[in-house]
């Protein structure tokens, strides 16, 4: 006798699977892993990402879609061809992530599809999306809202926007991560950099994540630690050269680290984390920093405190430099502060922001959509403190 057919589920709007490039790619390997024995998932992948491009990997099947390779056109010509293939499948549900594929909600629509998204940041605040950019996420983020069967919201303060600025709402599901400790902090060596004696930025080279502001906030302090960035641009960016050209002997560029062992101890062993980004909701970075036991130093902002309850797990700075300057001098000379706030900082990933609970939240979302076709979102929100 044959198993059960498993619910068709495509995933549209990432890079790929198995591929880790940001939280997006991280939250789609998770949900895969978990739940792939009770969905089948179709994961949409950018074709030029995947040298080789199996058919099938861990359960999921993976389709290669071409797409035009420029910095504003290439998600959505990508999500507009896996559109169209998906609408030849017949899935059981639609998964979209981020809401520049607003549009293509509406096309599902017309074609009676189940469909939902997530909706990520606010993203048309971001610096980089000025203009026309800016005004596109913003009507995404509308059509969505109007569209959409279901929007997810990674936070409480996101859901709260979308409620109050399109009355519409949101599930609220967060992202995960794994507490783990320091095992190898030689890995670090390469570097040319020792534990406890830097601070680290992880994070896209871009204007949304503050990271100018924060090498001259670093500069300016006169630390004697250094100062340690990890992440780059995948493109020529005149905003990334100018803050690269910033570096001395006290401002490291390590460009990507995909190994993931190497990045936990870069966490692990820094002094405190900086993390400037501003336009989000939980934010994957800063779970991170709490999982591999930071000390952190975050910008003021409502979806930072939210994630790090206020002053329990983090210290806070404006997005001017001398603010910045001014919480780094104060840092420094707070060694058992700062040891204090590691020795907690893993305590906050539990229940909402495990994996485990982010994935079986999504599980309950997708049976009471694959079952139930006339299932409507009613007012849903989930306390995290």
């Amino acid at each position: 006798m044959s198993s059960p057919k498993k619910p068709r589920i495509a995933i549209l709007g990432t890079r790929g699977y198995p591929a880790v490039y940001s939280g997006y790619e991280t939250w789609l390997k998770e949900l895969c892993d978990h739940l792939n024995d009770k969905y089948e998932f179709h994961v949409y992948c950018h074709r030029s990402f995947f040298p080789e491009k199996p058919k099938v990997v861990n359960g999921v099947h993976l389709h290669y879609i071409p797409t035009v390779k420029t910095k504003n056109l290439s998600q959505i010509t990508h999500s507009a061809l896996s559109t169209i293939h998906s609408l030849f499948c017949n899935y059981d549900l639609y998964f979209f992530v981020n809401v520049s594929n607003g549009p293509f909600g509406v096309i599902l629509k017309w074609f009676g599809k189940r469909t939902a998204i997530n909706t990520d940041g606010i993203e048309w605040e971001r610096p980089k999306w000025k203009g026309f950019g800016g005004k596109y996420f913003k009507w995404g983020a509308s059509i969505s809202s109007r569209n959409f069967d279901v929007l997810v919201s990674d936070s409480l303060n996101i859901q709260k926007y979308y409620k109050e600025h399109f009355k519409t709402e949101s599930v609220m599901i967060a992202y995960g991560a794994y507490p783990k400790e320091s095992t190898n902090p030689e890995l670090i060596n390469r570097f040319n950099i020792k534990a406890n004696e830097y601070y680290l930025v992880v994070g896209r080279m871009v204007p949304d994540n503050h990271i100018e502001e924060i090498v001259k906030g670093f500069i300016l302090s006169r630390s004697n630690k250094k100062l340690v960035i990890v992440g780059d641009v995948t493109y020529k960016d005149s905003f990334a050269d100018r803050v690269k050209a910033m570096a001395n002997e006290n401002v490291i560029f390590t460009g990507y680290v995909k190994d993931q062992l190497v990045l936990k101890e870069l966490f692990s062993n820094s002094y405190c984390y900086l993390h400037g980004h501003a336009y989000g909701g939980t934010n994957p970075s800063l779970l991170k920093a709490l999982a591999y036991g930071c000390c952190i130093l975050a910008h003021e902002n409502v979806y930072n405190r939210e994630t790090l309850l206020d002053d329990k797990h983090g210290y806070y700075f404006k997005s001017q430099p001398e603010s910045i300057s001014e919480v780094i001098k104060f840092i420094d000379t707070k060694t058992d502060e700062v040891l204090f706030k590691k020795k907690i900082s893993r305590e906050r990933i539990s229940g909402i922001y495990t994996w485990e609970t982010v994935c079986n939240q999504y599980d309950e979302l997708f049976i009471k959509m694959i079952n139930n076709k006339k299932w409507k979102l009613n007012a849903t929100t989930t306390d995290k403190k």
